[in-house]
């Protein structure tokens, strides 16, 4: 069984920076790919950024440059700084934790950024 706690959300003026961290527990028994989606209200769920289990990191246009994604590998934490934010920013931010065959999920942080 693995577990994802996501951390670090809340409300913040277009500009300002957040970070939010993702905790993996459980059955992992080596580094596995991590990501983040986010989804805003009425919309589907987009893919942010990832990391690979060798520490590769993708991101969409739309946050490059703006985002970085980074893991703790010895404490099984991602996390996701987000700078200069802007209102379109704002969602619920889920962390996605592959293990082959499967993906694990968190329960999401809510991410509102408006003046």
């Amino acid at each position: 069984q693995v577990q994802l706690v996501e951390s670090g959300g809340g409300l913040v003026q277009p500009g300002g920076s957040l970070r939010l961290s993702c905790a993996a527990s459980g059955s992992i028994s080596r580094i596995n790919p991590m990501a983040w989606y986010r989804q805003a209200p009425g919309k589907q769920r987009e893919w942010v950024a990832s990391i690979s289990n060798g520490g590769r990191t993708t991101y969409v246009d739309s946050v490059k440059g703006r985002f970085t994604i980074s893991r703790d590998n010895a404490k099984n934490i991602a996390y996701l700084e987000m700078n200069s934010l802007k209102p379109e920013d704002t969602g619920v931010y889920y962390c996605k934790l592959s293990i082959w065959p499967s993906d694990y999920w968190g329960q999401g942080t809510q991410v509102t950024v408006s003046s």
